[in-house]
């Protein structure tokens, strides 16, 4: 399979907060530390939204997964933009750089992602004007604005799944891609969660954050077939075996721990029409 055929790239991120930032921003009269600030904005989110989950204005990315997938729906590749081999401006820039090559072989290619448009992508815009990163075609000014690929409805170049299920935020999507992926029989969240990806930053377990990362990635792809059962694009017979073969690339590569954590959780769809 050669790069010219993928056709969606299925991607997901990983963010941390900036704490300098946060101190410059929220507390410039007192005399915190960074870390001091972080621990205090964290307290005092708790206290007004019951989570300490810092909005994304205040973060940068320290690890990305795409999966590359071709115009078949089948997953060909699952790529890590990481740290500590990449630094969060490098992330950044593979990102966006990768996009555009993709996008060159094939002016359809499409993102996937799942509330994509409410956080990843506006984080990575983000990211690319804290690094200084040029992203014109991203933004395509000059294009009618449906055709610009940022475009909240143009579905040609980004598929939220979140928005598709929400009837683009016409409804609130209570358990998101963890339960999307849990009615498909897929292990959604299994040792770590969101919450806990700034602790193990501070704590130097980068690698955990990736494989996290990975998961999150092949639960997205996962519900994107079944997206595209309900959407006309696919049908029930084909998603399936597009799943068991994706099942079999992962027993490939079984030495990837996160690869035998999914595994190892792994369930099937239990299709009522055969029952």
């Amino acid at each position: 399979m050669t790069d010219n055929k993928i056709r969606y790239l299925v991607f997901d991120i990983e963010s941390v907060a900036d704490r300098q930032l946060i101190r410059d921003v929220q507390y410039p009269h007192e005399n915190f530390t960074p870390d001091e600030a972080i621990r205090h904005y964290r307290d005092e989110l708790i206290t007004k939204n019951n989570s300490d989950f810092i909005p994304y204005t205040y973060q940068f990315p320290i690890s990305i997964g795409v999966a590359k997938v071709d115009e078949s729906f089948s997953l060909v590749e699952l790529a890590m933009l990481s740290l500590p081999q990449m630094k969060p401006h490098e992330i950044t820039k593979m990102f966006w750089d990768g996009w555009q090559k993709y996008r060159n072989r094939d002016p359809h290619l499409t993102l996937v992602s799942f509330n994509g448009r409410g956080f990843d992508l506006p984080l990575l815009e983000l990211a690319a004007f804290r690094f200084g990163i040029p992203i014109p075609n991203w933004f395509a000014q000059k294009e009618k604005t449906f055709d610009q690929p940022r475009n909240r409805y143009n579905l040609k170049s980004h598929i939220d799944i979140c928005d598709l299920m929400t009837n683009n935020g016409a409804t609130r999507f209570n358990g998101g891609l963890n339960l999307l992926a849990h009615i498909l029989g897929k292990p959604g969240k299994m040792d770590t969660r969101g919450s806990m990806v700034q602790d193990m930053y501070d704590e130097g377990r980068y690698e955990e954050i990736a494989n996290y990362c990975r998961c999150d990635v092949l639960d997205t792809y996962f519900v994107f077939l079944r997206a595209m059962v309900i959407t006309g694009n696919l049908s029930l017979e084909n998603e399936q075996q597009l799943v068991s073969k994706s099942k079999e690339w992962l027993e490939k590569r079984i030495e990837n721990p996160a690869y035998k954590l999914y595994l190892d959780h792994w369930g099937d769809w239990q299709n009522p029409w055969e029952q």
